[in-house]
């Protein structure tokens, strides 16, 4: 990694902290460090459940029941089962008590007069570029916070990921999607040695996946590169793609295939813009228009 870069993003996590009172032992004012604040606000109005919170934040459990401990212990926020009596014990809810819906209004106020404070000193020029620059690096941020690892086909969030493929397919096509109609791939072609499907998840949440076959004596056959649309735009589809021809080429892969439907042009621009060349049909894929190849470098 260059050094340069790795500086560049220190001075700007320094400056962020300092200015939005990350540092303070008392965040904006409140008697309790950002924290604890983060996780109120976190809980909100309607409550959310701990295990979500935990991915949401990036917290460990241990971490978050402290966080959790001290706001119950200020009469902010209780933690108890989501359902009735009798329902599932191990689902915990966080809610906000009165004082707590208080508290969370309060920092909602404040963080308003905090945000209208970093832009009131800039001109209207200066505030459209720091705002139009902050969305950038949001969505930046986002896209390096998505972790890409293997799967088994079979994991409910892989399963989960193919009904929202197929889903979207059914959307673009013209004539819908059946996945009767098109070429079979089987739970063992996706599973190594045979190949690999890869889940990109942000927070713990599926939010993508892609496969690659890894056919004995033949190509590499990229198939199922699917991206949810809360996070199109990052690169992510992109990233997918060379994380499995990557794949393919440390085991001794030369060359990747893939066929996609002429209504998927941002897919069919990614593809072109990744190094693949056209060919000729090589299979027989119900919804294919185009067929593509890639040679897959060693290094």
């Amino acid at each position: 990694m260059d050094a340069g870069l790795v500086a560049a993003v220190r001075r700007f996590n320094r400056t962020v902290t300092q200015r939005v009172g990350a540092l303070d032992d008392e965040y904006m004012a409140r008697g309790r460090p950002l924290g604890q604040a983060r996780l109120l606000w976190e809980i909100g109005p309607d409550g959310a459940e701990v295990a979500a919170l935990r991915a949401r934040l990036g917290l460990d459990s241990g971490y978050l029941s402290r966080l959790l401990r001290t706001l119950e212990a200020d009469g902010l926020v209780t933690v108890g089962p989501a359902g009735p009596a009798g329902g599932d014990a191990r689902v915990r809810v966080a809610r906000l008590s009165g004082p707590g819906r208080a508290e969370w209004a309060e920092l909602d106020r404040r963080s308003d007069e905090l945000a209208a404070s970093i832009l009131e000193p800039l001109g209207a020029e200066r505030r459209t570029r720091l705002v139009a620059a902050m969305a950038e690096v949001e969505r930046l941020l986002v896209a390096s916070m998505v972790l890409l690892e293997p799967c088994p086909p079979a994991d409910p969030r892989a399963r989960a990921c193919v009904r929202a493929y197929a889903r979207d397919l059914a959307a673009r096509f013209p004539g819908g999607f059946d996945p009767a109609l098109s070429v079979p791939v089987r739970d063992e072609e996706l599973a190594p040695p045979a190949g690999v499907l890869l889940l990109a998840t942000l927070g713990a949440e599926p939010v993508g996946c892609g496969a690659v076959k890894l056919h004995p004596g033949g190509a590499a056959e990229i198939v199922r590169v699917w991206v949810s649309a809360d996070v199109r735009g990052l690169g992510l589809g992109r990233r997918l793609l060379g994380a499995l021809e990557a794949y393919a080429a440390e085991r001794g892969w030369r060359e990747a295939r893939l066929d996609t439907n002429r209504s998927l042009t941002e897919a069919i621009a990614m593809y072109r813009g990744a190094g693949y060349r056209e060919i000729e049909p090589y299979n027989d894929e119900h919804y294919a228009d185009h067929w593509f190849a890639k040679a897959l470098s060693s290094s």
